[in-house]
């Protein structure tokens, strides 16, 4: 899906200001757990160069309701499918120049298939990991992805009644 920077002028303090930024049409991310584990994906993102571990994620689709896509999203990314889903919230990524407002969703009672890759994913690996084991990897920099740690977050705060 192409993107393309789009300029608009606004009133800061009583003078205008031209902002440049990126319309976005949204996406989704899902956070699947099973048995207390939770599945990351670990994927080449080409604008760093790297393979991130990451939440199963994708972009809306024009009109599309965020709730479908997260299902379609999950089945692609891990060939995962659940029969219990749960929206835990809305945010936006990077607001100083992104319009892309992420839809979370938490995925439970899976069950496994085979993944069906978009054109041009590069998926390595689908693997589950224990609550500590996540912490750890936002820790030691094995988990960078912002949208991923955020949504780890999100998912404490659904399931533990302690702060993080």
């Amino acid at each position: 899906m192409p993107f393309q920077l789009t300029t608009k002028r606004v009133p800061i303090r009583g003078v205008e200001r031209e902002f440049t930024f990126l319309p976005h049409p949204g996406a989704v991310l899902i956070l699947p757990e099973q048995d207390g584990r939770i599945a990351l994906i670990r994927q080449l993102r080409p604008a760093v160069d790297e393979h991130l571990w990451e939440l199963p994620a994708g972009t809306l689709q024009p009109d599309e309701d965020p709730a479908v896509a997260a299902a379609r999203e999950l089945a692609e990314e891990t060939g995962l499918r659940a029969a219990t889903w749960k929206f835990l919230g809305r945010y936006y990524l990077a607001p100083g120049y992104s319009t892309e407002l992420m839809h979370l969703y938490l995925a439970r009672d899976l069950t496994a298939g085979a993944p069906n890759y978009d054109e041009g994913e590069d998926i390595e690996e689908v693997a589950w990991f224990t609550p500590s084991e996540l912490a750890a990897m936002v820790r030691d920099g094995r988990i960078r992805d912002a949208k991923t740690i955020a949504a780890l977050y999100y998912w404490h705060v659904e399931t533990h009644t302690t702060p993080w």
